[in-house]
């Protein structure tokens, strides 16, 4: 018997749409990024990107559990003296909702040029409108 290896250019590629409005922002991103990674089809390979589009809207309307509004923070640090950021969720969400999502989304992908070219198949909105109405993604039902 032999091992099957999936090809990429044999892979067919779906579109799904999430919507996150009242949703937890974990559970979303989770849902996404085994979608992106291509775990939920028989034909999985781990070093293969056998995953499908993803189009998550309604991302400024994602919530924490608890008091991770205000207590969570994202640090950067650009290597410079003095280059050190943080900010909250709140903070964010006022600024930049999409990036609550996909930096979620991010950190459960792997970190390497398969997962960059992974995170290229999600598409983030903060609002309910989207221009992907032409591939017709499947409304995907979270718990």
């Amino acid at each position: 018997m032999k091992t099957f290896s999936a090809k990429a250019e044999q892979v067919e590629r779906k579109w799904h749409l999430i919507d996150a409005e009242n949703q937890v922002v974990g559970r979303v991103a989770e849902k996404a990024a085994v979608l992106l990674r291509g775990k939920n089809k028989a034909v999985y390979t781990a070093h293969v990107d056998t995953g499908d589009f993803v189009v998550v809207i309604n991302a400024e309307k994602a919530v924490f559990t608890g008091k991770k509004e205000v207590q969570k923070e994202y640090m950067s640090f650009s290597g410079f003296v003095g280059g050190h950021k943080s900010e909250t969720p709140k903070s964010r969400r006022g600024r930049h909702p999409e990036l609550l999502i996909e930096g979620a989304v991010k950190g459960m992908i792997p970190h390497n040029r398969l997962g960059r070219t992974m995170l290229r198949k999600l598409h983030v909105y903060k609002g309910a409108e989207h221009p992907h109405a032409a591939q017709s993604p499947a409304p995907l039902k979270l718990k």
